[in-house]
């Protein structure tokens, strides 16, 4: 396997993203669809419309649970990464370092990523800044 870099470090995983809300798109699309053809008839529009909000329902628990999942990886690196900083250098990280800085920085080895942590504090780096600015990745191969 190919160690990881700044150009193959981000993933995506497609049956959770593509087929997942394919589908759902799909039921909640199929539902809405079959319910306009029954526009004057209330009672047989009632199935349709259910299966609509179920597909609806199926879009916003998918997003809602990847939005979930990447909150608590999110705080889960700002611990680990607060304790790397600190085993480091004494101190905690910056107040000033936004999560996305925090999360772009957990890629810097040790060696480089007191400084790459200033720096991005001094000059307000984006993410992808900090990202490129790394001469020596350090792999995350646990987010998902």
């Amino acid at each position: 396997m190919e160690g990881q870099h700044y150009k193959n470090h981000s993933r995506i995983a497609p049956r959770a993203y593509y087929t997942g809300i394919l589908l759902a798109l799909a039921v909640l699309i199929l539902a809405i669809s079959y319910s306009c053809n029954l526009a004057g008839d209330w009672h047989g529009m009632l199935l349709p419309l259910l299966i609509a909000f179920i597909g609806l329902g199926m879009i916003l628990i998918g997003h809602y649970a990847r939005a979930f999942a990447l909150k608590a990886q999110d705080r889960a690196i700002r611990a680990e990464e607060n304790l790397r900083y600190f085993v480091l250098t004494g101190k905690l990280l910056d107040k000033k370092l936004k999560i996305s800085q925090v999360i772009a920085l957990r890629f810097a080895a040790d060696e480089e990523f007191v400084d790459l942590a200033k720096r991005a504090v001094e000059e307000n780096l984006s993410n992808k800044q900090i990202k490129e600015a790394i001469k020596n990745w350090r792999g995350d191969y646990y987010r998902v």
